[in-house]
């Protein structure tokens, strides 16, 4: 049976055999000398033997056994080191995995900013991302595929609890050739546009969310084209295939074909993403 002995006499210990003397050992660990000789004659109680021999010349010496203990319990104190920082830095900070799910038109815009900001604050975070669709987004959700999702608030059923961080109110876009894109105030309605083709972000919930502004403004959309892909739906407006209503606003109004967009204001009286 182990016999009782505690990581305080051990370090006390290593203290007193590296100096070689309570004195200055007590001086160190500013504790008083008859405190550390209580501790290291405990310890010699407990392990049955004799860790310093006391010669009249010098103040004390290892044993052969003390000087084995001296070397064995190095890596012991290490490794209790580590252990305490690393329970103090559990204390302190978050560990682990965070399983991130983003709407795929939000994940270029908001996400590369809002993850290094996350990862200064909490390196000890390992994240994931799930990119999706806002069908798909809340399925994972449900099956724990993530653990939380950036995402806009459509279709949000029982069992979700969720936070407002912004409002993201539609925009309408067209190409840099456009009459519209010339007006001094760049605003428009969408019973403007009636009869015109149109560029639709097709994407579940979002094809909704689209429809609810036509309907809104009692305008029956003229569809040309359905995309699943945001750049896909500005590369297209900008080379005068229709206008498009979005709601993310890209810095740039480059688009990859390399034609330009113009934004001409939002829609009267349109719901806003969350």
């Amino acid at each position: 049976m182990a016999r009782p002995f505690t990581l305080t006499q051990l370090r006390y210990f290593a203290v007193v055999a590296e100096l070689e003397s309570m004195t200055a050992a007590a001086e160190r660990l500013l504790v008083t000398q008859s405190t550390l000789s209580t501790a290291i004659a405990q310890l010699e109680v407990s392990l049955s033997t004799q860790l310093f021999v006391r010669p009249r010349t010098r103040g004390l010496r290892l044993s052969p056994l003390g000087r084995q203990l001296a070397q064995d319990i190095k890596v012991l104190l290490e490794h209790a080191d580590s252990l305490y920082e690393s329970a103090r830095g559990l204390a302190t900070s978050l560990v682990g995995e965070l399983k991130v799910g983003v709407f795929s038109p939000l994940a270029p815009f908001r996400l590369p900013t809002i993850l290094q900001t996350f990862e200064v604050q909490h390196p000890g975070i390992e994240v994931s991302v799930l990119e999706a669709d806002l069908a798909s987004l809340q399925t994972a959700l449900l099956e724990g595929q993530c653990d939380v999702a950036l995402t806009y608030n459509l279709g949000l059923g029982r069992g979700f609890t969720h936070q407002v961080l912004e409002l993201v109110p539609p925009h309408v876009l067209v190409h840099a050739g456009h009459p519209a894109a010339s007006r001094p105030e760049r605003s428009i309605a969408l019973r403007d546009l009636d009869g015109e083709a149109s560029v639709v972000l097709d994407l579940p919930y979002s094809r909704e969310y689209y429809e609810q502004l036509y309907a809104i403004a009692g305008v029956v959309p003229k569809v040309r084209h359905r995309f699943a892909g945001y750049e896909t739906v500005r590369s297209f407006v900008a080379k005068g295939h229709g206008y498009a209503l979005l709601n993310q606003r890209i810095h740039s109004d480059l688009t990859y074909s390399g034609g330009r967009v113009v934004v001409v204001g939002s829609p009267d009286r349109s719901p806003v993403f969350v």
